[in-house]
C-alpha cells in the first residue's frame, strides 16, 4: 500500500510533516491551498480515517500511525482560532494525473 507524507504550514508560521498510509490525502488535500484550521481538521482526520480503513482491509488491522497523526493534527489545531489559516505546503508523492 503506497504511504505518502504531507508538510503543513500553521497560522503561526510553523511548519510540520504529517504521515499517512495512503494516498487517499489527495482526495482531501490539495498542494499549495489554504484551509481554516477546523477545514483542514476536517478534512485530514476523515482522510486518516480512511487510510486506517484501507490498512484495516489490507492486512486486518488498523495504522497506529494514521491516528498519530490524526492526534497530532487536532493537539497542533487546538493552539490556533478554528478560522486562522493552514496551507498544505506540499505532499510527496506528488499527485500524477495524466
Amino acid at each position: 500500500m503506497p504511504e505518502m507524507t504531507f508538510d503543513v504550514r500553521w497560522p503561526d508560521g510553523t511548519t510540520a510533516s504529517c504521515y499517512s498510509p495512503s494516498l487517499v490525502m489527495h482526495d482531501h488535500l490539495q498542494t499549495g491551498a489554504t484551509y481554516t484550521v477546523s477545514e483542514f481538521v476536517a478534512r485530514s482526520t476523515t482522510a486518516l480515517g480512511e487510510a486506517a480503513e484501507r490498512v484495516k482491509a489490507k492486512f486486518g488491522f488498523y495504522c497506529t500511525s494514521a491516528a498519530e497523526t490524526t492526534s497530532q493534527i487536532t493537539a497542533a489545531a487546538a493552539n490556533f482560532p478554528p478560522h486562522a489559516e493552514v496551507t498544505v505546503v506540499s505532499m510527496h508523492p506528488p499527485l500524477v494525473t495524466s
